[in-house]
């Protein structure tokens, strides 16, 4: 028989009036010129591996309309009923009368499987950082164990420092808790270089070195302290006579530096050279350490002190089990954690800049409150990781408004360009944070990369697909290394980890309009 006649297209009418995705106001997207204020601080527990909150952090007070639930995408939006479990709670052997409760929920499978990924993103950052720190009871045990102890307590393999900073020299020490040998760092500072009234208050963070006891004795005869071109040796004179050393004071630290930033920058021009893209990755993950550990100072009330490289520690991270181990790295290709070691506390009033002051981006950093330094300090910080030249002399000489040319090396030379000319500009309302320059590193490490707006127009909708098809990947990753008994996961994990367990694409919108527009 004869096909009956097409459909008429009128009948399409109904479906075309349908409001477009992405065309709620609960979502506009932010505007070309607008700045990166909507870059969220990091969690001020993420450096303690505490559970970062209670519940998901996008459960709307209310459920969607019918409307909303065909108009608007999902936002990071999961209602729940008051006897439905949490999402936290949510594993593979929740009961199946649980899930059901969640899949009936207007939002349905997707928010469900959403949210529990960002609940697995959690719990998986804080064992990865128990496992880089060490869980917070026993090192506050270690802390009650180590009260009065002195040199005759510890073990001495070494006679020479291990690390000499800026401001300290590094012994490395062992000590017996809880049937095991344990390594730390017996901390001597400098003359005139103590901070220890700051850094006793401070935190626990992975950015920031930590102490575990102190005491002041006189410096063991077999230990040798290096002398100080145009000072007196701190330990006293001759070391074959203990009795005329000084009483010194001792600092014990949970991290046992093995070089500081400037040494891990001068014995790696090869590597620079040689592997560009791997050493320019590494430099952008010292550099969001350093900023993560400025913000946790500023969210106390504490500056850090001298950002130079002489001052900024680097501390191998635990290895895996042996049995999980692969082919070692070099020392110099695996990722170090970086401490900041040197504090002192922030007035509590600051000094405005001025116009004048800001004339010139040399006065600017000269004159700069503490806060703004940092941002200034990072910036040149980022010149010394890639070996340009921008030595306090040159600085000093510029009366051109052109900072000196990174040349482009890697995917990452571009990033960190831009990133230093954010940080140095002379003007100060246009120069980014550091909580800013945290969120532009992240982008640099782990994407959203620029090719991914080539087919299609950046939207938050688009933003918002990426991350959670990222985060899925994400979690197969971690789920196929594991299976493959390949190494546990380490720093950058944990780094990689944490930022797609807090970002959101509002934030993701602002920051790639800082870097790539």
């Amino acid at each position: 028989e004869p096909l009956p006649p097409p459909l008429p297209k009128k009948q399409l009418q109904r479906a075309e009036s349908l409001p477009e995705p992405g065309s709620s106001q609960h979502s506009p997207e932010p505007r070309a010129g607008s700045g990166l204020s909507c870059i969220p601080p990091a969690h001020p527990r993420l450096g303690q591996g505490a559970p970062l909150r209670d519940g998901p952090s996008w459960a709307p007070k209310k459920p969607l309309s019918k409307s909303q639930s065909l108009e608007e995408p999902l936002a990071r939006s999961c209602p729940q009923e008051a006897a439905s479990p949490s999402l936290r709670e949510v594993t593979f052997g929740t009961a199946d009368g649980e899930l059901g409760q969640l899949l009936e929920s207007p939002a349905g499978l997707c928010a469900v499987v959403l949210g529990c990924q960002e609940a697995a993103l959690a719990r998986l950052s804080a064992r990865m950082l128990d496992e880089l720190l060490g869980p917070e009871e026993r090192q506050q045990l270690l802390e009650a164990e180590l009260a009065g102890t002195r040199w005759a307590a510890l073990g001495l393999p070494e006679p020479r420092p291990c690390c000499q900073s800026g401001d300290a020299w590094y012994f490395r020490v062992g000590f017996t808790f809880q049937q095991r040998r344990l390594e730390l760092a017996a901390k001597v500072p400098k003359p005139c270089c103590s901070s220890l009234g700051v850094q006793s208050s401070l935190g626990t963070h992975c950015s920031i070195q930590r102490l575990l006891g102190r005491f002041t004795d006189r410096l063991p005869p077999e230990l040798q302290l290096p002398r100080i071109p145009g000072q007196q040796s701190p330990s006293g004179g001759d070391p074959a006579c203990p009795g005329g050393r000084p009483a010194l004071q001792v600092l014990l630290c949970a991290e046992v530096p093995h070089q500081t930033l400037a040494d891990f920058v001068k014995g790696s021009q090869a590597l620079h050279r040689t592997s560009p893209g791997h050493y320019e990755r590494l430099g952008c993950l010292l550099l969001l350490q350093l900023c993560m550990g400025v913000e946790h100072l500023r969210g106390q009330n504490v500056a850090q002190g001298d950002l130079c490289p002489e001052n900024l520690l680097l501390v191998q991270c635990p290895r895996p089990p042996r049995s999980q181990q692969g082919p070692r790295e070099p020392l110099g290709l695996s990722l170090p954690r970086l401490l900041i070691s040197s504090f002192f506390k922030v007035q509590e009033k600051q000094r405005p800049l001025s116009s004048s002051q800001e004339q010139h981006w040399s006065q600017g950093l000269a004159a700069a409150s503490p806060p703004a330094a940092a941002e200034l300090n990072v910036g040149r910080l980022i010149y010394q990781i890639l070996h340009v030249d921008i030595s306090l002399e040159s600085i000093l000489g510029f009366r051109s408004k052109r900072l000196p040319e990174i040349p482009s090396l890697s995917i990452y030379s571009a990033g960190l360009r831009r990133l230093a000319t954010l940080l140095l500009h002379r003007d100060p309302l246009r120069r980014v944070s550091i909580q800013q320059a945290r969120g532009i590193l992240q982008v640099l490490l782990w994407g959203p990369r620029q090719e991914l707006f080539a087919r299609s127009r950046k939207s938050l909708e688009l933003l918002r697909s990426w991350l959670q098809v990222k985060r899925a990947l994400l979690l197969l990753r971690f789920a196929e290394n594991s299976a493959g008994a390949k190494e546990s996961p380490g720093l950058e994990e944990w780094l990689c980890c944490q930022y797609f367990q807090e970002v959101t694409e509002h934030t993701l919108y602002q920051v790639t309009q800082a870097l790539y527009d």
